[in-house]
């Protein structure tokens, strides 16, 4: 008897107990006071919130040819519950994709555990290797019975997850203009990364689950912003491909071309060499030295030696201290604060008017031109035509160059002679080409840009062209823009192209060097635009330290002619003689 009341406490005390536990249980489920602390709790570990950021915008030349876009690749993960025979799976990842088969092995070898069941063992997968693999999956798992032998038995427990990527299906073209979008999410140079925040768009916080069967579909985000370059696609193509081979022929470490619209200040091209694919941006430091800007338009400053004394014959006109009927004696040397100034070529060429020193290129006749305006004036239009600082350009990396100016505490007397061909003073390209856009708009330089429309939320935004200055008169820049086309004629240069009458200016510029300025090493460029009467095109060609000659008229100048007689034939732009006779009524 007393046993019997044992056993009954005891079972009452366990009914009471449970009852109790299941009370609490309900208690908690619905209505008890830590239910709601339980279930945040709870939800800590089944998953995580993540920022989802937006589909990147697209990247477009100014006729809508697509020059960065998106494209689906896939995360290659692993449910370690499901792993039925991770050798297969090592050795079918490992022959399809480059994913080493050791360290896929030691993966999928592991046990599942609270926090290991889902590991990732390869990313940025793309799709025709997912689909083998899913195909390969699919056939092993439909088969009735497998042999012994068999390298493969089973990919159970693979998981494949999709997500974008960017993507730029022109390879190089452009890429020093472009940039590229890393995998850390983030622009880098040019396009993508001056214009990163608007292709990016608006990131959203989201709760992703840990178990990825559970995952659902994430909520639509409207994408980044669509951009659309002043870049021809064709045009730029066409100029990347002459710059390619005439940086080889001519053994040059790297090249620069840029072409501008003096009307508009837009960017039509702007190549380089060496340039990257930026599909596979990691390799750069393989393919461009530490030397190298990733877009030496805009990053690289450098003496632009004779193309310069475009700039100050322009000043010296507009300013009236030299005119047509100027003649000077060239006695082959100039003294200038203590400093003695001679020619190119070490002569006199006697009396000269003003376009046979730019015709001749004659550095005495140049610094002589410079003492005539003198420091305070020849300073100022440097200035006012943009050298010394930065163009504005909406490209990420551009440096400002530098221009010695009186009161500067490096600055000497003799710098107003060597700044007025070019030496001394230090340039990008773009501000060399958008200086000499002012010779070639009648005076005015409009603001230069790579953006030609915003496309966001279903609104087209087109930025107007800016004037940002106006170094000279209308009548300065025809004057010197016919002085320049009579030089290149009177010299029969290897610039000219028939049935177009162009202006232009070569370029050779010694390099410094903690020991002095090398001559046997040197930069060469071109400088030009045209049609003369109606300039639709500014050119600027820089080749560095080619080894087939040291100087611009055998090395740029026919690189000019080169560019210009495919540029009228993308452009559109008749013969002289055909162009002027249409426009007579």
């Amino acid at each position: 008897m007393t046993q019997h009341w044992r056993f009954s406490t005891i079972a009452l005390a366990f009914t009471v107990a449970g009852l109790m536990i299941l009370v609490k249980l309900v208690e908690v489920q619905f209505a008890g006071p830590d239910r709601d602390f339980l279930l945040r709790q709870s939800d800590i570990y089944s998953g995580t919130w993540i920022t989802v950021y937006p589909s990147r915008g697209h990247i477009y030349d100014r006729w809508g040819n697509l020059l960065a876009a998106n494209e689906a690749v896939y995360q290659i993960g692993l449910d370690l519950e499901a792993v039925i025979d991770p050798a297969g799976i090592a050795y079918a990842v490992s022959l399809i994709t480059d994913e080493e088969y050791d360290r896929v092995y030691q993966i999928a070898s592991q046990e599942p555990g609270p926090d290991l069941r889902f590991p990732i063992i390869a990313d940025y997968v793309p799709y025709d290797d997912v689909e083998k693999l899913d195909n390969l999956k699919r056939t092993l798992a439909s088969l009735e019975a497998r042999s012994e032998d068999q390298p493969i038995k089973s990919l159970h427990g693979l998981i494949f997850t999709p997500h974008l990527t960017r993507s730029y299906p022109e390879g190089d073209l452009a890429s020093n203009v472009l940039g590229f979008f890393s995998r850390n999410g983030q622009g880098y140079y040019g396009v993508e990364e001056k214009y990163n925040e608007l292709l990016s768009g608006e990131p959203t916080r989201v709760w992703v689950p840990e178990d990825p069967y559970q995952v659902e579909d994430l909520p639509e985000i409207p994408p980044g912003a669509d951009i659309v370059l002043t870049i021809d696609r064709e045009i730029q193509e066409m100029v990347e491909d002459i710059l390619d081979k005439a940086v080889i022929h001519n053994g040059a470490e790297a090249g620069t071309i840029i072409i501008l619209d003096p009307n508009s200040g837009e960017i039509l091209s702007m190549a380089a060499y060496p340039r990257i694919d930026p599909n596979a941006y990691w390799k750069f430091d393989e393919l461009i030295s530490g030397t190298t800007p990733f877009n030496p338009a805009v990053s690289n400053a450098y003496e632009p030696g004779s193309v310069y004394k475009i700039l100050t014959m322009a000043a010296a006109f507009d300013d009236g201290a030299v005119d047509l009927d100027t003649v000077f004696l060239d006695e082959g040397r100039i003294e200038i604060g203590g400093a003695e100034i001679k020619n190119w070529n070490q002569a006199a060429w006697g009396e000269q008017d003003m376009v046979g020193c730019l015709q001749h290129s004659l550095n005495v006749c140049l610094a002589w031109i410079a003492t005539r305006l003198g420091p305070g004036s020849f300073y100022e239009y440097m200035l006012d035509f943009g050298i010394g600082h930065a163009t504005g350009i909406d490209l990420a990396g551009e440096v400002s160059g530098r221009l010695k100016v009186p009161g500067d505490s490096d600055w000497y007397t003799a710098d107003l002679g060597t700044n007025s061909f070019g030496q001394g003073v230090s340039v990008t390209p773009l501000q060399m080409v958008l200086a000499a856009a002012a010779l070639a708009n009648d005076g005015e330089i409009m603001a230069p840009h790579i953006l030609r429309s915003l496309i966001n939320n279903g609104h087209q935004y087109d930025p107007p062209p800016q004037l940002i200055a106006t170094p000279i008169t209308p009548e300065t820049a025809r004057t010197v823009t016919l002085m320049l086309a009579t030089s290149l004629e009177d010299e029969a240069s290897v610039a000219l192209v028939p049935g177009y009458r162009l202006a232009g200016k070569t370029g050779t510029a010694e390099i410094p060097t903690p020991y002095g300025y090398t001559s046997a090493v040197t930069n060469t460029s071109f400088v030009g635009w045209g049609p003369a009467d109606d300039p639709q095109f500014v050119v600027y060609i820089w080749l560095e330290k080619p080894t087939s000659s040291i100087w611009g008229s055998v090395v740029a100048a026919p690189i000019f002619r080169t560019v210009v007689e495919r540029l009228v034939l993308l452009m559109n732009i008749p013969p002289d003689d055909i162009r002027l006779g249409a426009a007579v009524p």
